[in-house]
């Protein structure tokens, strides 16, 4: 029986994202990882709720023997026992710690659904939890942004905010279906974005007055007119668990769309939460890059499992970019390079392995 491999969570940006990958690649290709100094740098060290969701949902669709799921473990081996199966699956946040939580259901919806999409067949899959929320994706971002460019590479699903879910109680809900197949994602060439031919968002404002969402969309629509392109940004006011406000922005150009958003607080103004989403996807524009900062990250694992090599320019190379790239070569799975400009934009090249040493992929053959 292969050893499991060792992955020092420390490394890099030393947060949630290697637990996250790598779970998610070992649920892939069936081999075990085990996961060391998980968040040692963090304030709070080891796992979190969010953390233990993530990876109790990736265990549930791959059979995995997992140790050291415990919340503050700081070591953790995840062992498969079968492939991915499809299916139907529900995982709440709250439920990895006494009282709740208010951690990312996006982030454990990452994590299970490029695994779903390589099985063979059709899964729905539902995640309680925060859908917007601070150092995380907001739902807005995986609908508008990440699930199109997966849809680039060949990945199909749909996702629906069933609740939203605020900082610091959750509660929300966001559902996914799942077109699973058994080939992997389609390489890509993306280091140009053509012409920006819109921009379109959501200013949505849970358990609060009207006129915050109409506010930070007018706001926002005022600024964003110098663009020479239409502007859309709805006003949403929602029921929640909790109050909370934001305004999330897509930028869409001819080959990708590109997301940015900012979450109100208490003493902040409308405006100011309008402003600085709008400051991101104008920091953005300049850059001419294809892919935005986070979206560079979040597909870097598809690319390293795709049909043959790809090609990105990123707006910004990130801790987050260079942690992803260098557990993606521990696995085996790709050469990554990262060519950083000198205005921090970049340039980043995957070059899959033909079959991952050590690993038995489940929809790769030969």
């Amino acid at each position: 029986m292969t050893p499991p491999l060792t992955i020092d969570g420390s490394h890099g940006e030393g947060g949630g994202q290697i637990l996250r990958s790598a779970v998610k690649i070992s649920a892939l290709f069936g081999r075990a990882v085990r996961i060391e100094h998980i968040r040692a740098g963090r304030r709070k060290p080891g796992l979190a709720a969010q953390h233990l969701t993530s990876i109790r949902a990736a265990g549930a669709i791959c059979g995995a023997l997992v140790e050291g799921d415990e919340l503050g473990s700081q070591t953790l081996t995840f062992t498969p026992g079968h492939a991915v199966r499809p299916g139907r699956y529900e995982f709440d946040v709250a439920e990895a710690r006494e009282g709740g939580s208010a951690g990312s259901a996006c982030l454990v919806m990452q994590t299970v659904l490029l695994p779903l999409a390589m099985a063979p067949g059709e899964s729905a899959v539902a995640v309680h939890g925060g859908t917007h929320m601070a150092w995380s994706p907001p739902f807005d971002f995986l609908h508008d942004v990440w699930l199109p460019a997966l849809k680039l590479l060949g990945v199909e699903a749909e996702m629906t905010l069933r609740t939203p879910g605020w900082f610091p109680i959750g509660r929300g809900c966001v559902e996914a279906r799942i077109h699973g197949h058994e080939r992997p994602p389609a390489a890509i060439e993306l280091t140009e974005r053509g012409e920006l031919m819109e921009i379109a968002g959501r200013a949505i404002a849970a358990n609060l007055p009207a006129h915050i969402p109409q506010r930070m969309a007018d706001r926002a629509s005022a600024l964003l007119g110098e663009m020479g392109v239409p502007v859309r940004i709805e006003p949403l006011r929602l029921r929640a668990a909790c109050a909370g406000a934001g305004i999330f922005l897509t930028a869409r150009y001819a080959d990708i769309s590109c997301g940015f958003g900012a979450l109100g607080a208490r003493g902040k103004s409308s405006e100011a939460v309008a402003e600085e989403a709008v400051d991101l996807l104008e920091s953005h524009h300049r850059s001419a890059a294809a892919l935005d900062e986070h979206l560079a990250d979040q597909i870097l694992v598809p690319l390293a499992v795709a049909d043959g090599p790809s090609r990105c320019s990123v707006a910004r190379v990130s801790l987050h970019l260079g942690t992803n790239a260098w557990l993606i070569e521990q696995f085996g799975l790709a050469r990554v390079g990262i060519e950083r400009q000198e205005d921090g934009t970049g340039f980043v090249t995957v070059s899959p392995a033909a079959q991952a040493p050590g690993v038995q992929s489940t929809f790769r053959k030969g």
